[in-house]
């Protein structure tokens, strides 16, 4: 799940009361984090630099490129922190493969304005969702998270091709509609699925929501965030 990240940087400000939660940096949900974060940006890293393929212009393949290389820093960001709490990433990032995989495989964009689409809106909700985790996660842990997930240098491009797209050809927008659709159905998906892989990230967003109730709340707040990112995109 990869980690468009509009609005990333305020949801990965911590509230001085979810920093002093008393989760310990050692806590394994806090590696575990690490762990999928990382397998997630390698995701995107190897996503981006084949969609930068289908750029129609050198600008485009400019800025995609440029995406896929921030993704590998983060990627290098997060391994550094794994290898620190004495963590292979290879090994620590494996159980995770499986669920990212599979969520790629079924957003495969089929062209260029769904690839930038999903840049925006697929991951803006993985954002959402691994913020939200990471809200109970004392300050250094939550400082690594916040600089990996607060990345929006590919959203306002996103936006402003995308948009360009459908008012060139009003025909985009319902097709690109229901892709978005689509994103959310998949986003949701995969992050039932993390939950289930791994206890530990469980643990944290209970420890931050409280309670069942509250994690479903959080579920259904996605598709609100989705309908102001679609309506952002134009796709409102």
């Amino acid at each position: 799940m990869v980690p468009g990240r509009a609005a990333r940087i305020s949801m990965c400000v911590m509230s001085e009361q979810a920093r002093h939660r008393g989760i310990p940096s050692e806590h394994p949900g806090v590696a575990a984090l690490f762990a999928v974060l990382a397998h997630g940006e390698l995701a995107a890293f190897e996503r981006l630099a084949k969609e930068a393929q289908m750029a129609p212009d050198l600008r485009g393949r400019i800025a995609v490129s440029s995406m896929a290389a921030a993704q590998m820093r983060n990627f290098e960001l997060l391994e550094t922190e794994l290898d620190r709490r004495g963590q292979d990433v290879a090994t620590a990032t494996a159980p995770f493969e499986p669920v990212i995989t599979r969520y790629h495989e079924r957003t495969t964009p089929r062209n260029w304005n769904e690839a930038l689409v999903k840049a925006y809106i697929g991951d803006g909700l993985a954002a959402d969702f691994y913020s939200e985790v990471a809200r109970a996660l004392p300050g250094e842990p939550a400082t690594i998270v916040a600089a990996v997930l607060s990345d929006t240098r590919e959203s306002d491009f996103a936006v402003e091709r995308v948009r360009e797209a459908v008012t060139a050809n009003p025909a985009l927008r319902s097709p690109l509609t229901l892709w978005g659709r689509r994103l959310l159905s998949e986003a949701i998906t995969q992050a039932q699925e993390v939950l289930a892989t791994r206890d530990e990230l469980s643990a944290l967003l209970f420890e931050h929501s409280g309670d069942l109730p509250g994690v479903t709340q959080f579920f259904e707040s996605l598709q609100t965030r989705h309908a102001e990112r679609m309506a952002t995109l134009g796709l409102g």
